[in-house]
Order: C-alpha cells, then sequence, then structure tokens
C-alpha cells in the first residue's frame, strides 16, 4: 500500500446515492491525530451517510478512503473498528440490565481458552476498570449495573468500550444532547484527555458554542456537497450559519410579541410520577411559556401526565376555561392536545411506515368516511401539503420515516399534530439534534401557532433558547414548580438557581 498522506483519515471525492436520490456529491475530508473536527450541516446535508461510509454500514458508490496514509476498503463495521474506529451514537447501543463490564466486552467476550470455553469475567473486569479510570471514573463502576447510571455516564462507558478496541478515532454523533449541564462538563473533560493520548475525535453537534469550546476544525456540508474547511477559533459563528443554509439568518430567535388574551389553558393539581407535591400552573393566549430545568427534574413527567400517558393523580386540565376530561392519550387528542415527545423515533414516528400515514395517523378520522374508507387522494395531499410547509428533504411523501435525517424525522412529528388542528401544543425539545435553520422554523412555527389563537408550552434544556422564544419560564425541580418568571425578570442564573432548588 502506497502511503498518501500525513493524517489520520482521509476521503476523497466520496459520491452515495439513493435510487435518483444523490445524498453525497464528491465529499472530501480529513482528520489529523489528536484534534476534534466538527461536521456541521443541515439536517439532510449528507453528514450521517458520511459516517456511516466511514463506519462500515453503507457502501460508497465511488471516492477513496485513505488511513494512516494507506488506502482502505471498508465493507462492513468490523472492518472499521479493526483500523481502531469507533462510533458513539445519539441512541445508545447499550443493554441497561448487564453490568457495565457485560456492556463493555458486549458482542466480543474474552474466553479463557478455546472457542467454547467459559467467559473470562476477571480479565473483562479488569480491563474494563482500566478504561474507565483513564476516563476518571470509579473503577467500582464497572461491576454496577449499567441501567443504574445516568445518560451521561452510560456514554462514558461507550468511550470506555471504544478504548478498549485500541481505538484512534471516535465518531460522536450528538453525544450532548441528552446530557445534563454537569454530564456535558465531564464529556468536555473527557475529549480533552483522549485528544492528549493522540486519538482524533470526528464530533457531530448543531450547538454551536459547544463546538467553539471543543473544536479544533470544523468541516461544512451543504445538500450533499463540502462547503469549506474551518478553524474554529479564529472564525466567526455567523459565517458558519451562512455557508451552512446558504443565507444569513437574519434573527437566531425570531421572538414576535403579541397582546396577552384571557387564559386558553390551566392545569390544576397534577402530581409528577414518582412525587407527591401537585403541579399548577395557566397559560394565556398570546405567550409562549417555557419550562426549564435539569434533567430529571420531572418535565417530561409533568407533560405525558396532562396528555394522561402517565397517571395524573387527581389533577385536571381547563382549556379555554372549561375541563376537558382525559383518561388516555386519545381522549387528550379528541380534546385538541398535542404532544411533541423527546423521543421521536420510539414515541413519535412509525418508522417503517410512509411520510403520508405517519403525518395523518393521529387524526385518521379526518379522513375517514362514513362507510369508514379511507380517502387516500385527500389524505395524501395534505400530507405533501405538510411536507412543503415544513420543507422536509427529501420532499417524497412515499418515503418510509426511517430513511429522514433527524431533524427531517421532527418536521414528521410536528406535522402529524399539525394534521390535528390542535388548541394546545406541547413542545418536549422540539430543537433537540436538529440544524440551527431547522430551529429557526421551529420557531417560526411555534409565533404562528400562538398568533392563530393555539397554547404553546415548550419543555427545554437550552436556556438561550428558552430565554430567546418564550415570554414566561416554569423552573421545576424535582416534581416541583420552583419559579415562574416573566423573561424580562429571568436569567440563566435565576432559572439555575430555582432549577438547583437555591
Amino acid at each position: 500500500m502506497i502511503n498518501h498522506s500525513g493524517n489520520l483519515l482521509e476521503m476523497k471525492g466520496i459520491k452515495k446515492s439513493f435510487g435518483q436520490n444523490h445524498v453525497l456529491k464528491g465529499i472530501d475530508l480529513d482528520v489529523m491525530a489528536g484534534e476534534v473536527h466538527v461536521l456541521l450541516g443541515e439536517n439532510g446535508a449528507g453528514k450521517s451517510t458520511l459516517i456511516k461510509i466511514l463506519t462500515g454500514a453503507y457502501e460508497k458508490d465511488s471516492g477513496e478512503i485513505f488511513w494512516e496514509g494507506n488506502s482502505v476498503q471498508l465493507d462492513t463495521p468490523l472492518d472499521a473498528m479493526n483500523l481502531g474506529i469507533a462510533t458513539i451514537y445519539q441512541e445508545l447501543n447499550v443493554i441497561p440490565e448487564l453490568k457495565v463490564y457485560e456492556n463493555i466486552f458486549l458482542g466480543r467476550e474474552l474466553k479463557r481458552g478455546g472457542k467454547f470455553s467459559l467467559l473470562n469475567q476477571k480479565e473483562m473486569r479488569q480491563e474494563a476498570k482500566r478504561c474507565l479510570e483513564m476516563l476518571g471514573q470509579s473503577p467500582e463502576l464497572a461491576d454496577k449495573q449499567l441501567g443504574e447510571l445516568g445518560i451521561g455516564q452510560q456514554q462514558l462507558v461507550e468511550i470506555a468500550k471504544a478504548l478498549t478496541l485500541d481505538v484512534k478515532l471516535i465518531i460522536m454523533d450528538e453525544p450532548t444532547s441528552s446530557l445534563s449541564g454537569t454530564e456535558v462538563e465531564q464529556l468536555y473533560r473527557c475529549v480533552e484527555q483522549l485528544t492528549q493520548k493522540g486519538i482524533a475525535i470526528l464530533f457531530i453537534s448543531h450547538r454551536l458554542d459547544e463546538i467553539r469550546q471543543m473544536g479544533d476544525r470544523l468541516t461544512i456540508l451543504r445538500d450533499g456537497f463540502k462547503i469549506e474547511t474551518l478553524p474554529v477559533k479564529t472564525t466567526e459563528t455567523d459565517h458558519w450559519i451562512e455557508l451552512m443554509v446558504g443565507r444569513a439568518l437574519d434573527e437566531k430567535y425570531p421572538k414576535q410579541s403579541f397582546t396577552l388574551g384571557s387564559e386558553g389553558f390551566k392545569v390544576e393539581n397534577i402530581v409528577v410520577a414518582g412525587t407527591k407535591e401537585p403541579v399548577s400552573f395557566s397559560i394565556r393566549h398570546g405567550e409562549i411559556v417555557g419550562i426549564s430545568g435539569l434533567v430529571g427534574a420531572g418535565r417530561t413527567e409533568l407533560a405525558r401526565a396532562i396528555f394522561s400517558a402517565d397517571d395524573r393523580g387527581k389533577g385536571k386540565v381547563y382549556i379555554h376555561g372549561e375541563e376537558v376530561r382525559i383518561k388516555s392519550p386519545r381522549d387528550a387528542i379528541d380534546a385538541g392536545i398535542a404532544f411533541i415527545t423527546e423521543d421521536r423515533k420510539s414515541e413519535g414516528l412509525l418508522l417503517d411506515q410512509p411520510l403520508d400515514f405517519n403525518i395523518a395517523m393521529a387524526n385518521m378520522n379526518k379522513f375517514t368516511n362514513k362507510f369508514r374508507l379511507i380517502d387516500l387522494k385527500g389524505l395524501r395531499e395534505e400530507a405533501n401539503n405538510y411536507i412543503r410547509e415544513l420543507k422536509v428533504r427529501p420532499n417524497n411523501i412515499d418515503l418510509h420515516a426511517r430513511n429522514l435525517s433527524g431533524g427531517n424525522q421532527q418536521k414528521v412529528v410536528i406535522a402529524k399534530w399539525l394534521c390535528t388542528q390542535a388548541k394546545v401544543y406541547i413542545f418536549d425539545e422540539p430543537t433537540r439534534g436538529i440544524d440551527v435553520g431547522a430551529k429557526v422554523e421551529v420557531y417560526r412555527l411555534m409565533n404562528q401557532l400562538v398568533e392563530g389563537g393555539a397554547i404553546v408550552l415548550m419543555i427545554s434544556s437550552d436556556l438561550p433558547e428558552i430565554l430567546g422564544i418564550c415570554d414566561r419560564v416554569l423552573v421545576m425541580s424535582e416534581g416541583k414548580m420552583t419559579a415562574d418568571l416573566e423573561i424580562g425578570e429571568a436569567s440563566q442564573e435565576r432559572i439555575m438557581k430555582a432549577a438547583t432548588g437555591g
């Protein structure tokens, strides 16, 4: 093999199509040992496809890949693993019922002798402890059941698994999207330790502040093309955005102000699962209300209780001043409540169904006549309207939801609930894992809903987002409401103080 360059990784002219959909159109990417190289682009720009080619999950149509200067062919994930490439996905590939060390060696267990010999539990434990210590974790963690750990520590277990592979490049796909502030800082320290050992990180994130903090270089993709590779520290965030979306964004948070009207939605004495103190609040027409708090504060549990996905005790819900009796999610939908859930893949979509069915499924009665026959033409026309309005890419209603990028899947979830023409919209982490351009579209949609008379309640872990788009913020801690702040008197410090019980 001929030594081609001094880079750890170099991908040249990578192309990939799925039928008539040309996803990658000649991508070049190089990564150096010990650097954090950020891959940035809108949802659908080609980031996930490029990563899947690099990890052997997809076969490239054309182009070349060089590893440590040598041309390589990555036909299977095992080929990538053998080179020293590991991937930590947004949805972790773990088994909560197994112990930490068992997860670290899952599928490649060490044995005492031959193929059919007993497992070498002692050696697996020792190696797991060594890798956990490298990440600043207690070696005793190796014997804990993984399901007892928080998401942040579970991610560190995935990194420990990579270290047992003699890894040289770790791909991190939106690694901070489900982490608390403390866990994010823990991950930052871990990444710093890894790069000091010469391990490269290929980092995918839509959070521009963390890119600024962690990244060395970034490569920007748009519509399947590489646009530019830039140094992080000496270039401006606005320039990244312009290159990424192909235009300048006038406002990151396009907040509109509306005249406050009457009370449109009220929650009274709902008890969040696992707590005893009831929660009550109300929302007036013309305002967007946010719910903030640390991971585990009970925000999602409150939303699930409102929607009757979980038990709510004796709590009551009022819409336009009238109590609505909700004993099931179906009752909530019929009452005019939409719940855009945090977990779009497990709870928001049927991944192996086409987009038109996913968009219509929460309000199928709208397309069903008195003989219980479905108006397929009308259903498809309405689905196509939402696909165009929300700029879903690719804009093909026959595609299965599984084949869309995360951000475009989120748009389909939102379209599903718009199709119900609800009165109250509960958005749970609606911009998690989507690019800055798509975020602005979600914010503008929220403004349009409020302008049209709907109620909007948004749960978010992103404090700048809460402060930028909401009129009022409710803060939760341990299942209790600890603050109700007008946005003019709110600040990140004040919100965090209320969120930590300070």
